[in-house]
């Protein structure tokens, strides 16, 4: 898939918050994984980041990767090839304000759900993930603040400390809980592209998740 970019943001790599092998370091303390492990770094002094500092796997731990997923057409009163059709209305029923990278982003994150549980792994095994953003038609930059909000949806939504679930927001909409509560902070590459393959997609989402073998 052609993809020129246009610009480079927020290149803040995470990992994922696994069961069973994984292991969380501060920025003080990383040590090398064994054959085993997930190592995952985060920032000092925050319970519940977005996406950590880094990421580390032995070389016995399985993982799997993900083609690039964009959203479906899935909102049929809007015209073929155009932004708005590619977004699922039930899922941002009764929020406000809601953006269409936004809407876009939720139904490519629920498309990755899928495609992990397909492949035997879960959103909790996510250690990376790069999403390629286009800018809205009449926008000057890709909207990551859309993007960002659609991403706490399903990613990074429970406080590390007290493990409670973070309420999140859906466009200007009061904090709800989220869509799917997951602690996993993947190793996460940002960046605008000035195009995508298919007409109308402002969003494209590919992940790498490890493989438990205590599941």
């Amino acid at each position: 898939m052609k993809r020129r970019t246009k610009v480079f943001v927020g290149t803040a790599l995470t990992g994922a918050l696994l069961t069973g092998s994984a292991t969380v370091a501060g920025a003080k303390g990383w040590w090398s994984p064994g054959p085993k492990d997930v190592r995952v770094m985060l920032p000092e002094g925050q319970s519940n980041p977005a996406i950590a500092n880094g990421v580390a796997t032995g070389g016995e731990v399985a993982v799997y990767q993900s083609s690039g997923l964009g959203p479906s057409p899935l909102n049929p009163a809007a015209p073929e090839g155009t932004s708005e059709r590619y977004t699922d209305p039930a899922l941002t029923e009764g929020a406000q304000g809601v953006t269409i990278t936004e809407a876009q982003a939720l139904v490519v994150l629920r498309n990755i759900r899928t495609n992990l549980e397909t492949a035997g792994v879960k959103p909790a095994d996510v250690i990376t993930m790069k999403a390629y953003l286009m800018k809205p038609p009449g926008a000057e930059i890709a909207d990551y603040a859309g993007w960002n909000r659609a991403y706490r949806q399903y990613f990074a939504n429970i406080d590390l400390k007290s493990l409670q679930v973070v309420p999140v927001s859906m466009g200007t909409s009061a904090p709800k809980p989220p869509l799917l509560a997951n602690k996993a902070r993947p190793a996460r590459a940002t960046m605008e592209v000035a195009s995508l393959a298919v007409p109308g997609w402002l969003v494209e989402v590919e992940v790498t998740a490890t493989y438990n073998k205590k599941r």
